[in-house]
Order: C-alpha cells, then sequence, then structure tokens
C-alpha cells in the first residue's frame, strides 16, 4: 500500500486548489498593509472587508459581529476571557468533554480564584445532559457562563445548539459555543441561534491555517483580548493575516455551495465503514452517538486491546494509513484522551478515530478495514 490514505480530516484538511487561488495575489502583488491609505493598502483593506461581507451572509450575522483571529483556540480564549472579565460571568459551566482550547482556559480561572467552575453531566451515549444543565442555570447565582462545544471533535457528537441557546436565555447566562467541527460543515443561521459567541478555523473545511473566525453577537460589548492597534474594529491589534482571510471566505463559500453533495458522499463513506467494521472486525464498538445526532465527518472505534492493537496507530502509519487516537491536538503525548476518559472508560479497549473528507473513498475503507483485520 502506497498511497497514503488520510483519515484524520477532523485534525486538518488539505487545501483545496481554488482556496489557494484566491489567496495567490495577496501573497505576491497584492501585498500592502490593510492599514496604509494609499491605493495598495486600500486594496487589501477591501478584500479583508469582502471577505467579512462574505462569512457573514453564509452565516447569516452582521458584517460586524464577525472577527478574524488565528484560529479556535484564540477565539475559545477571547470568548472566555471577555465573558469573564468584561461581562462580569463569576460561574462558568462547561462539559468535560470540551476542547482542550475551552477546558484550560476555564481551568485557568478557576485555579486564579476569578470564576467557580462546574460541569454539566453526560448521557450514557455522551450526549450533554440538558436537563442537568437546566438544574444547574437554576440553582446557580450570579452571572454565569456556558461554554458548550457544538459538536464532539473526537466522537462526533453534536449538542443541539438552539435547545442549549434557549435555556441559556431563560436564564440570563452568556453562551459560547465551540463550532470548530461545524463551520463550514453544517449550515449555520445566527439570526435564529441563540448565542453571545461562535468560533470557527478555516483549515477544518479545506482552507489555510493560522486563521480563524470568532462571531461576537451585537448586544455583546467586549474589550479587546489582544492590544496595541485598531485592527479588527479596535478588537484584535496586529496587522491583519489578509491572504489568510481571503482563504477562509474563499473556502466557507465553497462548503457552503457544494454541502448537499459533500456531506452526502461523506455520509456515505463513514456508514460504510461502520458497516464493514461491524462484519469484519470483531469486538469492536463505536463510541458516542455515530447513528443519531453525530458528525457525517468523524467515526471513533474502539478495538480489543491486544499485543499487536496496543500499537495500532504505530502500525496503520507505517501502512501509510492517517488516523488518530483521539484528540490530535495532544497526539504524541501519552496521556490518553480526555473524551474517551468520560464516555469510555473501558481499559480493555484502544480507541482510534477516523474522520472524513470529500476526497475519501470506499475504496481505501476497505483498504483500511483489511488492515484492522491484520492488526487485531
Amino acid at each position: 500500500m502506497t498511497e497514503r490514505i488520510y483519515f484524520d480530516n477532523a485534525a486538518t484538511t488539505k487545501m483545496e486548489p481554488a482556496v489557494l487561488e484566491a489567496m495567490l495575489p495577496y501573497m505576491t502583488e497584492k501585498f500592502g498593509n490593510p492599514s496604509s491609505i494609499y491605493s495598495y493598502g486600500r486594496e487589501s483593506r477591501l478584500a479583508i472587508e469582502l471577505a467579512r461581507k462574505s462569512v457573514a451572509k453564509i452565516l447569516n450575522a452582521h458584517p460586524a459581529e464577525i472577527f478574524f483571529t488565528s484560529g479556535g483556540t484564540e477565539s475559545t480564549n477571547t470568548a472566555v476571557f471577555s465573558a469573564v472579565r468584561d461581562l462580569g460571568c463569576r460561574n462558568i459551566i462547561t462539559s468535560p468533554i470540551e476542547h482542550h482550547a475551552t477546558l484550560h482556559t476555564v481551568e485557568y480561572f478557576r485555579n486564579r480564584g476569578e470564576a467557580a467552575l462546574q460541569y454539566v453531566n453526560l448521557l450514557a451515549d455522551g450526549h450533554v445532559d440538558l436537563s442537568h444543565l437546566e438544574e444547574l442555570l437554576k440553582n446557580t447565582e450570579g452571572k454565569i457562563l456556558v461554554t458548550l462545544m457544538h459538536a464532539n471533535n473526537e466522537i462526533g457528537n453534536i449538542t443541539d445548539l438552539h435547545a442549549a441557546g434557549l435555556l441559556c436565555k431563560k436564564y440570563n447566562a452568556i453562551f459560547h459555543s465551540d463550532t470548530v467541527q461545524t463551520v463550514g460543515h453544517f449550515p449555520i443561521n445566527l439570526r435564529d441561534t441563540p448565542v453571545h459567541f461562535i468560533t470557527g478555523a478555516a483549515h477544518k473545511f479545506h482552507g489555510p491555517k493560522g486563521v480563524g473566525l470568532l462571531y461576537i453577537n451585537e448586544n455583546v460589548k467586549i474589550h479587546p483580548f489582544i492590544h496595541g492597534g485598531s485592527q479588527e474594529r479596535n478588537m484584535r491589534a496586529g496587522t491583519e493575516n489578509l491572504y489568510g482571510i481571503v482563504g477562509f471566505a474563499k473556502a466557507l463559500e465553497l462548503a457552503t455551495i457544494n454541502f448537499e453533495k459533500d456531506s452526502n458522499h461523506i455520509k456515505g463513506i463513514k456508514k460504510y465503514m461502520m458497516e464493514q467494521i461491524r462484519r469484519n472486525v470483531k469486538g469492536s464498538c463505536f463510541n458516542g452517538d455515530p447513528e443519531g445526532s453525530s458528525l457525517y465527518t468523524v467515526l471513533s472505534v474502539s478495538f480489543p486491546k491486544t499485543e499487536k492493537s496496543e500499537m495500532m496507530l504505530f502500525n496503520l502509519d507505517i501502512n501509510n494509513i492517517c488516523a488518530s487516537g483521539g484528540s490530535a491536538c495532544t497526539s504524541g503525548t501519552d496521556q490518553g484522551s480526555h473524551v474517551i476518559r468520560a464516555v469510555n472508560n473501558n481499559p480493555n479497549q484502544v480507541t482510534v478515530r477516523f474522520s472524513f473528507c470529500k476526497n475519501n473513498t470506499k475504496e481505501e475503507v476497505d483498504q483500511v478495514v483489511a488492515k484492522l483485520q491484520e492488526l487485531i
């Protein structure tokens, strides 16, 4: 097997050629600083504002609510910092299976004594227990920040953003959702979603790395997280990542145009892999709610632990198969996954996350499943 099989698209995706094409002029001849007043600068400024309008239109938000950042992690940090420091949230409610960009940030405030921290329970299938969320909201005094991811990056479970948002509204809580796995993969209508902050990252939907999105609802007034200049309408200092921003908008536009075709293709790949694993790899099971409310791009599988399967990721890698053991942001460390510990704490199993994109094929699934049979 010489051709590399890439089943780790939840970590990052391959950039679309049309996205690179849109970016190239801003890497070469259109290189002006967007803050400069001469024509080179105005050309760059215009490109950024057109990108902002395009993104706002797709998400059904106002352009003034869209801010470009370096990625999902910075966006999440900004939202949580702002909620505590500017909006007076002295209580934070989150779940134990959030991305570390959220968990480490909320723990930072708890450890400094700036906010109390509570975790909402998970149901047996790994979904957030919304009735427990309501209980926590009802019994917590003072201003609350609720931060819950729209879709989990390791097991794929999707939280009902609308239902969670309405609960936050009912109890006057600030609501932030990490939507890094869903922006560019699902239609999101921010006019119709009760949320104060959402986040996105272009490299999750065939755009460039190093550029992200922070949506801040127009009714929320916060101070900058990064100081030093008036960029991003005084909200984020520093010369803008011009070609990254152009790439973000182009990638989101293409993902939106091709949503139906691509999502149906990827759903088919995921379903086919589940069928093949069930049929051919005895003792395996799926984590989360893969046939229910779940990302069509992610499949988390637990295999029986054997001498061979303990080295599963290493052996897949030797055979040119890219997958991850949980979250790619911590791959290379052997701490294991906090998400898998929370939903399936079975020491006799080895978990692998396979995540798909529009470029994957059923032939690739067949090759991977054949290799899994050898390894278990």
